[in-house]
């Protein structure tokens, strides 16, 4: 049996395994350890639909529910429906047949192909391979680099503008309902019209014993009222409007939520032309890019007023907070271009400023719909005001242990999701008849459930009690009595922190918005304190600290202990691949940091030590460890910059530095004659592969495609040095 897998996956991350990923089975080989692959990427999803590639997701599945699950997960792509449909063009392009995404399906092949391909859309891998809860954090050599080599950081100021706008009333946190379930039951969603007459929107919920049962809705006449007033307000205030949502994970209400803001945000545009709009098919839910693209089908004079009213439509409302103001993309081009993971850490970092269209900084009004988490942002930014950006090279850690396990509070990555058809009522009705939940809607309003189970909520709150007596740093439950799902879970905390020893251990329970306050506050002291958080909030917070803490959210560890033995590794979030990959393609120059690999390979080969006694595995998990210190030490990592170190490059130090350490050691014979030789060739080489890897860059690189790339391309624009192949095999 394959000992560890490693995940095929998308843009830069995949690009950079097709470096490090013959190292790494040259390595583990030398140990007897195999190393095979499961590909998961968006193309083989897509083909594995159609059955023209294997169901490598549905494997690794089934894997990680057993004990000898030990799977290496890098950042997948989250395919948003501009993406999707990118990624089924670019392999119709490559002769697969496979048919079009319909966005308004008619025949029944077409809406049999558009509930295929919607399974694909969103954060589809994360549920299905998160059999376990998170523990994610900066590994001790990257928070020390960090410490000794401080990121710079934008200068806040008391008189800043910038500041967080949410609604705060008939949205998500403040029409939430929340039930924990009495007995097991089949339930079903039904929408109830006002003349009494139902429709089943959910035929089959199954829900278990214990299970933590969430609805909720926006009001879409409140979110419009309150888009127009927070536009207005920003061109008043002359700063940028930016938009914050998570239009990937919640892959069915945030695009809706995102489609509302472009209609409010350019409504002269969209009143005058609606008919035109509807011929096109314009779906504003992929953002504002879908106008400008199907505009360009229209003859030269209709499509030239179009453009002139969008102009003057821009003119007239606040300058937007731009993804790319050199090449006029904007903050409401398209949804997966402003993922508030990553968007709002980098205002943050930045001092609170976005870049405007005309290429300059300014302070912006951070837009995010929803209340519920919207107070995290606000805290953060807040507290820089007062006391000024936080300094790197003394500021503590804020690790996260984080509620995922069986697709824990997956909101909007399952079809629990709903435009409401007509005014009425949308409820969740128990196989009995009983009512466990139900919203009175009017028509277009978005409602949406999850769940969390018994089990993974039992298992989450060991693992803070671990991770808070293996550190000895405060734990606190990121729960708000006066939400209605964390008043159920903070149940289950005060229930369930008693089956451990919590002796001499800080274990607090606080609102979002105090905890992230109080966790600013010890940070900047230089203290360290462990949010634990519900699965969104796991989202949202590795990636806001681990930013302002060293940098990028790349380099993080990310173990999952599987609830069923296994291991399950993750490699960093992924959100700045695009970019690599478009400089890749331009330059020939991969600046992608492949340190969270570094960190999860060594986790996953100490793992294996541990639950197959395998004393090589803990040695190489070891040596890697030291190689990964020794490259920072020594500032390895890939520059920005082409023509420069890049992520070959860095690969190839790992590679040097393991083996010297390999080489080294003499707690293992045979690993050490085995590398020695190795180490000595890459040392007596080190000038000449170092040249080679500089060599290749400077030119544009065809990779054949995207997302579904030319294998032999893509191998050989990642491992162009000859000399260091010859070595590696």
């Amino acid at each position: 049996m394959t000992d560890i897998i490693y995940t095929i996956v998308d843009e830069a991350p995949e690009l950079a395994s097709g470096s490090f990923l013959p190292i790494i089975q040259k390595f583990a080989g030398a140990a007897g350890i195999e190393v095979g692959t499961k590909d998961i990427s968006v193309a083989a999803r897509i083909l594995a639909l159609f059955d023209l590639h294997s169901d490598d997701l549905a494997e690794l599945g089934d894997l990680v529910k057993t004990p000898e699950a030990n799977v290496i997960k890098l950042p997948n792509v989250s395919a948003s429906v501009p993406q999707l449909v990118a990624a089924i063009k670019e392999l119709q392009d490559h002769g697969f047949d496979i048919p079009d995404y319909v966005e308004n399906p008619q025949t029944d092949a077409e809406k049999e192909a558009r509930a295929k391909y919607d399974t694909v859309k969103g954060s589809a891998v994360n549920p299905v391979l998160r059999e376990g809860n998170s523990d994610r954090r900066a590994p001790f050599a990257v928070k020390q680099f960090a410490k000794n080599n401080p990121h710079r950081m934008g200068k806040w100021t008391k008189d800043s503008k910038t500041h967080v706008a949410t609604m705060g009333h008939d949205d998500f946190a403040s029409n939430e309902k929340s039930v924990t379930l009495d007995a097991a039951t089949e339930a079903k969603i039904e929408f109830v019209g006002k003349d009494g007459s139902a429709s089943t929107l959910k035929a089959s919920l199954p829900l278990q014993a214990g299970e933590v049962l969430d609805a909720t809705f926006m009001s879409v006449k409140a979110l419009r009222t309150f888009l127009a007033e927070q536009i207005a307000e920003t061109k008043e205030q002359g700063i940028l409007f930016s938009l914050h949502m998570k239009a990937t994970m919640m892959k069915v209400s945030d695009p809706v939520i995102f489609g509302h803001c472009v209609e409010v945000f350019f409504a002269p545009v969209f009143e005058k032309h609606a008919a035109t709009f509807a011929e096109l098919n314009v779906d504003v839910n992929n953002g504002f890019g879908d106008v400008i693209s199907k505009i360009e089908s229209l003859d030269a004079a209709k499509k030239a007023e179009i453009e002139a009213d969008i102009k003057a439509c821009l003119a007239d409302q606040p300058d937007m907070y731009m993804v790319d103001s050199d090449k006029g993309i904007t903050n409401l081009h398209v949804p997966s271009d402003v993922i508030i993971d990553a968007s709002m850490p980098a205002v943050i970092k930045a001092g609170g400023i976005g870049w405007g269209p005309d290429g300059n900084s300014a302070d912006t009004k951070c837009v995010i719909p929803d209340s519920s988490y919207a107070g995290v942002y606000d805290a953060v930014i807040e507290f820089c005001k007062e006391n000024g950006e936080f300094n790197p090279a003394t500021m503590g850690s804020v690790p996260n242990v984080g509620l995922m396990a069986q697709k824990a509070e997956e909101y909007g990555s399952h079809p629990q999701t709903f435009m409401a058809p007509a005014e009425g009522t949308i409820r969740i009705v128990a196989a009995d008849g009983s009512v466990l939940i139900e919203h009175n809607v009017e028509e277009g309003d978005i409602w949406r459930a999850c769940m969390a189970k018994d089990a993974p909520i039992q298992d989450w709150v060991k693992l803070a009690v671990s991770r808070a007596r293996a550190t000895g740093s405060t734990a606190i439950f990121w729960l708000d009595e006066n939400r209605a799902h964390d008043a159920q879970l903070i149940k289950k905390v005060n229930a369930y922190l008693p089956n451990h020893d919590t002796s001499g251990l800080d274990i607090k329970i606080m609102a979002p918005a105090d905890a992230c306050k109080l966790s600013c506050e010890m940070i900047h002291k230089g203290e360290d304190a462990i949010s634990v958080t519900g699965n969104v909030l796991r989202d949202y917070n590795t990636d806001l600290f681990p930013i302002l803490e060293v940098g990028t959210s790349a380099k993080m560890l990310s173990v999952v202990p599987l609830m069923n033995g296994g291991g399950l590794f993750e490699t960093g979030a992924g959100g700045s691949a695009p970019k690599h990959v478009q400089q890749m393609v331009a330059e020939g120059h991969l600046r992608w940091d492949s340190l969270g690999e570094f960190c999860a390979l060594g986790a996953s080969f100490e793992h294996l030590a541990n639950v197959k006694n395998n004393p090589s595995a803990s040695l190489l998990g070891k040596t890697l460890d030291e190689a990964t210190a020794k490259l920072l030490d020594k500032n390895e990592s890939p520059s920005r910059k082409v023509n420069e170190h890049d992520n070959r490059g860095s690969h190839f130090c790992i590679a040097l530095y393991w083996a010297e350490a390999l080489a080294a050691q003499d707690e293992d014979a045979k690993l050490k004659e085995f590398f020695a030789p190795i180490a000595k060739a890459l040392a007596d080489n080190e000038d000449k592969i170092r040249a080679e890897l500089i060599e290749c860059q400077g030119d544009a690189v065809d990779l054949g495609g995207y997302y579904h790339q030319d294998q032999d391309k893509r191998i050989a624009a990642m491992r162009p040095s000859a000399t260091l192949n010859a070595i590696i095999g």
